[in-house]
């Protein structure tokens, strides 16, 4: 995936020109994100750093729940954390996050306008979260395994992958991938003794539950799977970056979908640094960047997507509108719904030996 010369040189001067209109003093940005998950990117790091004289210090988490407990317990320590945005609701009514002024990101301007209104990231006319990518939650195969790749959902029942199947250990997510097993919405699940029996007769399937990519990758490196959940941009990374024989698999039924944005903790002490990084982290730039070196999720910058090749998957499946008609975006759940979940969860890992 190669952009011509003048374009990226086009990209990379915008990011860096935009990126020292913005430049804060000299000082550290305390970023909170998942591990290898564009911000850590050593080559991004260097070139922010190098654009506006702050120091990036980055620490990370497994789950959102994770997160969540983290800003609870170092209040001040984080400049810039990102949340799903399906949290951005819950981080914001426990005052861990402060709005956004977002007349100092220059490039949330070009956020498509749907992302940028998203009610989980705007609260009483104050925006709370920058969209920085979104994706999918779908399957994600072993090219040995398959002679074609499968079209549905039900694959993962399939007796021929028995003990070669994950799952990701979310018991939202889980909750949420048997709802569209069992032709649900994952956000108004009318039948949950429906979902847990889906769910049931899919764990003597399964060999292992996985945290993060670093998991999946080296099951999939060892071959030890052939088909699972996985999250869209770690597909791409895992065959553009880690050079894996591993395929995203969008399947008919549909998938999780989510947003990710980026928020500034209450009690940040580098404010204009963390709106720094945000703007950079979404500048068309740093995305083509991300995308060619490493892989990575749809950009909210639609200029981002725009400055794809027409043929980069994050354009031509991602943005298929047949596509966007079947895929489901998480929105927030109550405390009363994850603790089910939670229970109906830990209640199936039981029967995985």
């Amino acid at each position: 995936m190669r952009m011509p010369k003048m374009t990226a040189f086009l990209t990379a001067t915008a990011v860096f020109a935009s990126a020292l209109t913005l430049a804060a003093r000299a000082d550290e940005v305390h970023v909170l994100n998942w591990k290898g998950y564009g911000a850590d990117e050593p080559w991004a790091i260097a070139a922010f750093e190098k654009a506006t004289g702050n120091k990036v210090v980055n620490d990370f988490f497994n789950s959102e729940q994770e997160m969540l407990t983290k800003l609870r317990t170092n209040p001040g320590l984080y400049d810039v954390v990102m949340i799903n945005a399906a949290f951005n609701d819950q981080a914001m009514a426990e005052k861990l996050i402060q709005p956004i002024d977002v007349s100092k990101i220059p490039n949330y301007a070009d956020i498509s306008p749907d992302k940028a209104g998203s009610p989980m990231l705007n609260h009483d006319g104050k925006v709370y979260g920058v969209p920085w990518v979104w994706g999918l939650t779908a399957l994600a195969i072993n090219e040995k395994a398959f002679e074609t790749p499968p079209t549905s959902i039900a694959e993962m029942w399939n007796e021929a992958h028995k003990g070669r199947v994950t799952i990701r250990d979310d018991a939202v997510e889980a909750v949420q991938f048997g709802a569209i097993a069992t032709g649900q919405n994952i956000n108004d699940i009318k039948d949950m003794e429906a979902v847990k029996a889906k769910l049931t007769s899919l764990m003597p399937q399964i060999k292992t539950f996985w945290s993060s990519e670093n998991d999946w990758n080296q099951m999939v490196a060892s071959n030890q799977i052939d088909i699972g959940t996985y999250w869209s941009g770690s597909a791409d990374r895992a065959k553009t970056h880690f050079k894996l024989p591993v395929s995203l698999v969008i399947p008919s039924e549909g998938a999780v979908a989510w947003l990710d944005a980026f928020s500034i903790p209450v009690g940040a002490k580098n404010v204009a640094g963390a709106e720094a990084f945000i703007n950079y982290m979404i500048d068309p730039g740093f995305y083509v960047e991300w995308v060619t070196k490493v892989g990575a999720p749809v950009s909210a910058n639609t200029k981002a997507v725009a400055a794809l090749p027409e043929d980069a998957f994050n354009r031509r499946v991602m943005g298929d509108p047949d596509v966007g008609k079947r895929i489901q975006f998480q929105a927030p759940i109550t405390d009363a719904q994850r603790e089910a979940y939670l229970s109906l969860w830990q209640e199936l890992k039981v029967n995985v030996k």
